[in-house]
């Protein structure tokens, strides 16, 4: 036969601790996390059943309504390629940097904001005139902006009503522009959402194709700011380079200096061409020459000087001395021959006597002149080396003159070249940056343009539904649980320690039975158990086990208390203890209805000193069981329960019997409970699981608690299982087939 109580309630027995509360059992954070009652929540969901579905359908008739009554929307996908590099058309170009492989997904997501940016929509917007296109407002859904919309938009003057057209398509823009990008993959899909399927395909390729343009406008801008820079460089050292070499040419004007450009490998240069500088080299040439001459001649002039003229070799190689010392030769050798054959005075002696003389003396007149032309010719050199040798000290005068002025003239010379020099270098980079500004093929290429959609994207029936469902059972969820949060029905045993503080010393389950009396009359009954449990609680609940006098109320009508206190006096008699029951509900009163005497009298004529105890107690036909009606119903019973006799009563009941048993009313806000609970040993308050509020219990403890009643526990009615979590289960079927005693109070 199995027990209704829980072992749990029978370890804090006696009274509570000074705050009114009982210690709890504690669990780790990891225990109460993972501790979830799957039957607890289905408890749940059974007890708010008809809200939840209520929630359900309500959510899908939204579901169905807003399907039907939104507009269809088509979407068109254009698909482009992002390459991290693309090929240079100029060899060597420095067009765009190779990204390392761990920024390759950072670069196509900052592609894909690039898409999705305002900028781009703009461009959009003016490529297409979508700020004045009424076909493309009205495939959006939005009506074509007028004058009389600018009233209160922040746009005035006489573009307002442009700016406003203006920026409401670019908003439109971004708002039908969906973008995706796959996980490993480098093609970004463009989407575009619209009512019209032609305006969604048109729209998606023309986001497409202006991101392109885009790309490959930035690529050329992204320059402009170097070439402008050094555009702005270039002039300064253009002017500068002029400037420079106009002091150049200034100078060398006045110097005399003359610039020549060079040739051959030297063609990119410039020499200086100076007057003195040539004609000091070329006298020093010809003082060279003139000296050697000069040497020369003075050689020779010595070499003959002293000798014969017969042994002069200048003498001697000279033709015409030569023909003349033949001649002589001739005249010599007839003269020798006519002497031969005459004397000296012949004629023909004579005559080539004078011819021999006369030929000696052209001999030696010719040898003479000879030797002086030798003389002749160094004196000659000589004077002609002097006079070089004196140009030349004027000359290198003069150039020593010119040198000192070239010293300025190289150091205007160096500052021309210095200048030329950073001049064609910026010219040179300049020229690269105009020739690489858009020298790359575009990284960026369509590879599937958008067609028009023939099926609308949405609404998706299926979807809405699911979407509806789902929203529907988290608004159910939501609404349990705050329900669930906000409901203070103690319907537990853990609510009634946790919320209470008090022990539970009972668990009455909650029967379907037609007749409950029999079950309660029958000792095997569950409901009859359950009390025995009850009994058994009681006598560990005190020091001197079951209390003498006990109070048994609740903190409002209908929750068992009659029927327990009932149970409880007949349990108590069963045991051998002379009992009594009181009906002290002077109010509504009970227990006079189950006596064959309907009218009996009681509590109330002892209280008010009328009859004598054993005039009005009834015996109940149980061995050791005696009652006590309330009869008759005073007119105050508060004051009635207030006066002096009260303590007497209490002392002689104590005296005749072992326990007495009150059944007094529910708190309600009256005196009268707390009067009784005041006056007993032990205080038993009757929660009822299926209506019992805690405030209401709360209410009624706190009462007690003011006139230090001593409340050993609480006790739990009309307990139905199926309500709370699982682990009641063990209370069986049976007590579904069982109904409690359906007493009123």
């Amino acid at each position: 036969m199995a027990t209704n109580y829980d072992l749990r309630s029978v370890e804090p027995l006696g009274r509570p601790s000074p705050k009114g509360e009982y210690p709890e059992v504690q669990k780790s954070d990891s225990d109460a996390f993972f501790d979830i009652d799957l039957r607890r929540v289905w408890a749940a969901i059974r007890r708010n059943i008809i809200a939840i579905v209520a929630i359900l359908v309500a959510a899908i008739a939204l579901g169905i309504l807003v399907t039907l009554l939104m507009r269809p929307m088509y979407i068109a996908s254009a698909r482009v390629l992002i390459e991290q590099q693309a090929d240079s058309i100029i060899e060597d170009a420095e067009t765009q940097a190779v990204m390392p492989a761990q920024e390759t997904q950072r670069f196509l997501q900052t592609q894909v904001d690039v898409i999705r940016s305002r900028s781009l929509a703009q461009r959009v917007v003016e490529a297409e005139n979508l700020a004045e296109s009424e076909e493309f407002y009205a495939a959006q859904g939005v009506d074509l902006p007028q004058e009389e919309d600018l009233a209160g938009s922040g746009y005035s003057g006489s573009r307002g009503l442009a700016r406003l057209r203006e920026d409401t398509a670019i908003d439109m823009v971004q708002e039908g522009l969906r973008t995706e990008l796959p996980v490993d993959s480098r093609l970004v899909s463009i989407r575009f959402e619209s009512g019209d399927p032609r305006v969604a395909a048109e729209m998606a390729n023309s986001i497409a194709a202006n991101y392109i343009e885009s790309n490959l406008a930035r690529k050329f801008d992204s320059s402009a700011y170097a070439r402008e820079f050094l555009a702005q460089q270039l002039g300064d050292a253009r002017d500068k380079l002029e400037q420079s070499e106009r002091d150049l040419n200034t100078y060398s004007r006045a110097a005399g200096l003359i610039r020549i450009s060079g040739q051959g490998v030297n063609a990119d240069q410039e020499t200086t061409l100076s007057v003195t500088n040539q004609a000091l080299e070329q006298l020093n040439i010809a003082a060279s020459t003139a000296t050697a001459e000069r040497i020369a001649a003075e050689n020779a002039w010595r070499n003959v000087a002293n000798q014969p003229i017969m042994s002069i070799p200048q003498v001697l190689q000279n033709p015409a001395f030569s023909t003349l010392i033949r001649e002589r030769a001739v005249a010599e050798a007839e003269l020798a021959q006519e002497r031969t054959r005459h004397l000296d005075d012949h004629p023909n002696v004579q005559a080539l006597e004078a011819q021999l003389a006369r030929l000696d003396g052209q001999v030696q007149q010719t040898g003479q002149a000879i030797k002086n032309s030798v003389r002749l010719s160094y004196e000659s050199a000589r004077d002609r080396e002097q006079e070089i040798q004196g140009q030349v000290g004027e000359i290198r005068d003069a150039a020593l003159d010119e040198q000192d002025r070239g010293v300025q003239y190289n150091v205007l010379k160096r500052v021309a070249e210095t200048d030329r020099g950073l001049y064609n270098t910026l010219l040179t980079r300049f020229n690269e940056l105009n020739a690489t500004a858009g020298a790359t093929s575009n990284n960026i290429s369509m590879v599937d343009e958008a067609e028009t959609p023939r099926e609308p994207s949405s609404p998706n029936a299926i979807i809405n539904m699911m979407v509806a469902l789902l929203g529907g059972m988290l608004f159910a969820g939501g609404f349990v649980f705050l329900r669930e949060q906000f409901d203070d029905v103690l319907r537990t045993p853990e609510d009634v320690e946790r919320k209470l503080g008090l022990p539970l010393l009972g668990l009455i389950p909650k029967t379907l039975s037609e007749k409950p009396a029999e079950d309660l009359a029958d000792p095997k009954s569950p409901v009859s158990e359950a009390y025995q449990s009850l009994v058994t609680n009681l006598r560990y609940s005190t020091g001197e086990g079951i209390p003498r006098t006990l109070t048994v109320t609740s903190a409002q009508a209908g929750e068992g208390k009659t029927t327990t206190s009932g149970k409880l006096a007949l349990e108590f008699a069963q045991l051998g203890r002379n009992t009594l029951l009181i009906d002290a509900d002077l109010r509504r009163p009970t227990l006079h209805r189950k006596l064959e005497n309907t009218k009996q009298e009681g509590f109330t004529t002892v209280l008010a000193g009328e009859n004598r105890i054993e005039d009005v107690v009834v015996q109940s036909g149980v061995p050791n069981l005696s009652y006590m009606t309330a009869l008759p119903m005073p007119p105050d019973p508060a004051a009635l329960l207030g006066t002096t006799r009260f303590d007497d009563l209490m002392h002689s009941l104590t005296q005749r019997y072992d326990c007495v048993v009150f059944d007094a009313p529910p708190m309600l806000g009256l005196s009268d409970a707390p009067t009784l609970a005041a006056h007993t040993d032990a205080v038993l308050v009757v929660v009822d699981a299926s209506s019992g509020h805690r405030g209401a219990v709360k209410a009624a403890l706190r009462r007690l608690e003011m006139v230090n009643a001593n409340v050993i526990g609480a006790i739990l009615t009309k307990f139905n299982p199926r309500n709370v979590s699982g682990e009641y289960s063990y209370y069986g079927s049976d007590y579904y087939t069982y109904e409690t005693s359906g007493e009123r109070d």
